[in-house]
C-alpha cells in the first residue's frame, strides 16, 4: 500500500471527509474529484484511497494537501479479502462520512463503512449512463447489479446526469436516495486563449487557417474512437483544409487499432494522435470543433463542458445529457451513426468562422451560468454539510 501527501493537514477537530475511488487516472470520474478537492472548503480535513494506484492524479491530489493512499488492486478484479485493507485506513483517519466514485469505489466505501458501530454515514457517486448494462465488462455489470440490493445504504446517490439517475431508478436503484450534480467546469482555467491556440497549432505544425476538428477521450470502446474516424473520413473528401486532433489516454501511434483505421479510412497525415496531455486546456483553445461521439455511458462529459467553457462549439452524440450539456450552442446527433456526425461536423465547418465565435460564445455564457465550477462545488458542499451533521 502506496500513501502519498505534499503537505498532509494535521487531523484535529475539523471533519473529515474519505473519498474512495476506483483508480486515479485522468479520466472523467477521476478529474470530477480532484476539481471538486481544488474547490474544496478547508474547513474540512479530506483524504483519498484509490483502490488501484495513484495514477496521474494521485500526485495533483497530494500537492493540494490532500493525502492519497494507494491499496494496489487489480481494476478489472477486486479482491474481497485484499478490499479489506481499507478497514484499517478507515479507522486511523476517522472520518464523518466516507464518498464513494465509481461502482467499484462505491462498493468498498459501503464494505468499509459497514465495518463500524455506529456505522458510518455514505455517499455514492455514479458518474455514467447505463442504457444497456450488456455494454459494459462483466465485472463492472456484476457490480451494478449487486449495487440494486444495496443502494438503500447509502444516505445518498449522487449521478451527474438525469439520464443516469433514471436509468439506475429504472434498473433498481433506490430513487429515494438520488440526487443529481451535474459536472462543474472552471472558467479560469478552460478559456478563450487565441496565444494557447496559435502555439498548439505552430507546436503541431498545423497551419493557422485550418479548421481543427478535436476528440479529448481516453481510448475506450464506449468512446467509439472508430465511429469518430470513419466520420472524420467523410469530413476530409470534403473539406481538404480540416484537420482532426485526437488526444487522451492510450490514443497513440502505439495502438494498433487506430493505425489500421487511420490507413483504411486514408487518414494519414490529417489525423494527430497526441496521447495524454497535462495542458489540456491549452489544445482545447486551439480547436475549431470539439466532438464527443461515445457510444454508450457518458454521464456528463468534461471534455464537452470544457470545450464550451473555451468557445469552442461541439458536435456530441446524444448518450447521457450531453444534448441537453451543449443546448442549442452545438449540434447533437445518434450514437453509433458516423454519416450523421459527419454531416453535423460539415455543418459547423460550412458555417464559417463567424458562426463558429457565435455559438462558442453562446457555450461559455451557458457554462458560466449553469455550470460553473464553484456552483457544483457548493451542491457538493451542502450534501456533505447535510450529513455531517445529521
Amino acid at each position: 500500500m502506496q500513501s502519498t501527501a505534499k503537505q498532509t493537514r494535521r487531523i484535529g477537530g475539523s471533519p473529515r471527509i474519505l473519498h474512495v475511488i476506483t483508480g486515479l487516472q485522468a479520466a472523467g470520474c477521476e478529474m470530477t474529484l480532484l476539481k471538486l478537492l481544488s474547490a474544496r472548503n478547508d474547513k474540512w480535513d479530506q483524504a483519498v484511497v484509490s483502490l488501484s494506484d495513484e495514477g496521474t492524479l494521485g500526485p495533483r491530489i497530494a500537492d493540494l494537501g490532500v493525502p492519497v493512499h494507494a491499496l494496489g488492486m487489480c481494476k478489472s478484479f477486486l479482491d474481497p479479502f485484499r478490499l479489506f485493507s481499507i478497514v484499517p485506513l478507515v479507522s486511523s483517519f476517522r472520518p464523518q462520512l466516507i464518498v464513494g466514485w465509481m461502482y467499484h469505489g462505491n462498493l468498498a466505501a459501503s464494505l468499509a463503512a459497514n465495518c463500524f458501530v455506529p456505522r458510518l454515514p455514505v455517499l455514492w457517486n455514479i458518474q455514467q449512463s447505463i442504457q444497456d448494462i450488456s455494454n459494459e465488462r462483466r465485472s463492472t455489470a456484476a457490480l451494478v447489479r449487486i449495487g440494486v440490493p444495496l443502494s438503500r445504504q447509502p444516505v445518498a446517490i449522487i449521478y451527474n446526469s438525469r439520464i443516469s439517475s433514471e436509468q439506475h431508478q429504472s434498473f433498481g436503484y433506490c430513487a429515494a436516495r438520488s440526487a443529481v450534480i451535474p459536472t462543474g467546469y472552471d472558467c479560469r482555467q478552460f478559456r478563450p486563449d487565441p496565444e494557447a491556440r496559435h502555439q498548439v497549432r505552430a507546436e503541431l505544425g498545423l497551419p493557422e487557417d485550418a479548421v481543427v476538428v478535436g476528440l479529448i477521450a481516453r481510448y475506450h470502446p464506449m468512446k467509439d474512437h472508430a465511429g469518430f474516424l470513419k466520420a472524420a473520413s467523410l469530413v476530409a473528401r470534403a473539406h481538404p483544409h480540416v484537420h482532426f486532433l485526437l488526444a487522451g489516454m492510450g490514443v497513440t501511434h502505439d495502438e494498433p487499432e487506430l493505425q489500421r483505421l487511420m490507413a483504411e479510412y486514408q487518414l494519414d497525415g490529417r489525423v494527430l494522435l497526441l496521447g495524454e496531455r497535462k495542458d489540456v486546456s491549452r489544445v482545447t483553445a486551439a480547436l475549431d470543433i470539439a466532438c464527443s461521439a461515445s457510444a454508450w455511458g457518458e454521464g456528463f462529459s468534461n471534455a464537452v463542458g470544457e470545450a464550451m467553457a473555451c468557445e469552442v462549439p461541439c458536435v456530441v452524440t446524444d448518450v447521457g445529457d450531453s444534448a441537453y450539456l451543449v443546448s442549442d450552442t452545438g449540434l447533437a446527433v445518434p450514437p453509433r451513426s458516423p454519416e450523421a456526425f459527419a454531416s453535423a461536423i460539415n455543418q459547423l465547418v460550412e458555417s464559417g468562422a463567424d458562426r463558429r465565435r457565435q455559438l462558442g460564445q453562446a457555450a461559455r455564457r451557458r457554462v458560466e451560468t449553469e455550470f460553473s465550477l464553484a456552483s457544483v462545488a457548493r451542491g457538493y458542499e451542502d450534501l456533505y454539510e447535510k450529513y455531517l451533521t445529521s
